[in-house]
C-alpha cells in the first residue's frame, strides 16, 4: 500500500534526517512544503506508484494546518500518515549550540524562548499526529531502525514499540505508558553481572530468582492485556511502551525483552529496541 507521510514537528528534532532515510529506501521526499499545496500534491501523487514524504515546519504550520490535515486523511484514508518528531529542550538546545543555527522563531528572544513559543503552536498538531517520535536520545541507527519500524517493516497498520530506557537519561517523552523496574533487585551491584546486559542469561537468570520480579511481570501483562487492544483501537495505530531502570543496561532491557517475548506473537508490528543499553556505565 502506498504511504504519504506528513512530517512536522519540533525545528531540531530530525525532520531532514528523516528525508534522507525514507528518501533512500524510494520516498519521493519534498522539503518545507505549504501546507494549502498538500492536497494539490497527494492529488497529484495519487496516480503514481511511489510513496511521499513532505515536511512541514513551524513557520508553514498555520491555523487552519490541522483541518488541512484532516480533509486529506478524508480523501485519502488510512494512507496518510502524520509523523511529528520531538525532543526535550535540553536535547534541542544542545543541537543548536552544536550546528550554531538559530531557532526560526528566536528573532528577538533566546533560543530556550523560541524552543517554549514553537512547543505552543505546534500543540494542536502534536495532538492529531498519528505517529510521534521522541529523539532525544537516538543517534543516527537509532532514528533510522525506528524509521523502518513504523513505515516499511509493518505493513499491518499496526505499530507496537518495546524499549528499555535508563531514568538518568531521561523518560521518552513519545512513551504511551512507562513501567520503572527500578523496584527489583538491581544486578549492577553483584560484581559478576555489572558489566552484563539485560538481553544476557545470568541476568535474567538473577531477576528470575526473585518472586518480585514474577509478580512485577504478571501485573504488566494483566495490564498490557486490557491496554495494547484499547489502545490501538481507539487512541491511534501505534503504541509505545518503555521500561525504565536506572541505566538502562539491567533490569528495564531484561523485562523489555520479556514484553517483547511475550507479546510478539499477537502483533506482527511488535518491535523491542534498547535506546541506552550501549552507554558507558561504568
Amino acid at each position: 500500500m502506498k504511504q504519504f507521510i506528513i512530517v512536522t514537528g519540533m525545528s531540531g528534532a530530525g525532520k531532514t534526517m528523516t528525508l534522507k532515510v525514507l528518501e533512500d529506501f524510494g520516498f519521493i521526499t519534498i522539503d518545507n512544503l505549504p501546507p494549502e499545496l498538500l492536497p494539490q500534491l497527494f492529488k497529484l501523487m495519487s496516480a503514481q506508484d511511489k510513496n511521499l514524504v513532505a515536511t512541514v515546519d513551524v513557520r508553514n504550520v498555520s491555523k487552519d494546518f490541522v483541518r488541512v490535515i484532516d480533509d486529506i486523511s478524508q480523501a485519502w484514508g488510512g494512507t496518510v500518515k502524520v509523523l511529528f518528531l520531538t525532543a526535550s529542550d535540553e536535547e534541542l538546545l544542545r543541537r543548536y549550540e552544536r550546528t550554531r543555527r538559530v531557532h526560526p522563531l528566536s528573532k528577538g528572544m533566546s533560543t530556550r524562548e523560541g524552543i517554549r513559543a514553537e512547543r505552543e503552536i505546534l500543540a494542536p498538531v502534536l495532538q492529531r499526529a498519528d505517529i510521534v517520535i521522541d529523539t532525544s536520545m537516538m543517534d543516527l541507527h537509532q532514528h533510522r531502525e525506528r524509521l523502518l519500524q513504523e513505515f516499511l517493516i509493518d505493513d499491518s497498520g499496526i505499530s507496537v514499540l518495546i524499549s528499555s530506557f535508563g531514568y538518568k537519561y531521561g523518560v521518552p517523552q513519545d512513551a504511551s505508558y512507562v513501567f520503572d523496574v527500578r523496584c527489583l533487585p538491581n544486578p549492577y551491584y553483584v560484581p559478576e553481572l555489572k558489566d552484563l546486559t539485560g538481553k544476557d542469561q545470568p541476568i535474567k537468570d538473577y531477576l528470575t530468582q526473585f518472586p518480585e520480579t514474577h509478580e512485577f511481570l504478571a501485573l504488566v501483562k494483566k495490564f498490557l492485556d486490557f491496554a495494547i487492544p484499547q489502545f490501538l483501537n481507539n487512541v491511534r495505530g501505534q503504541l509505545h511502551v518503555a521500561v525504565g531502570c536506572t541505566g538502562g543496561r539491567h533490569r528495564s532491557v531484561a523485562v523489555a525483552e520479556w514484553i517483547g517475548e511475550m507479546y510478539s506473537p499477537m502483533y506482527k508490528g511488535l518491535h523491542v529496541m534498547h535506546r541506552d543499553k550501549g552507554h558507558d556505565h561504568k
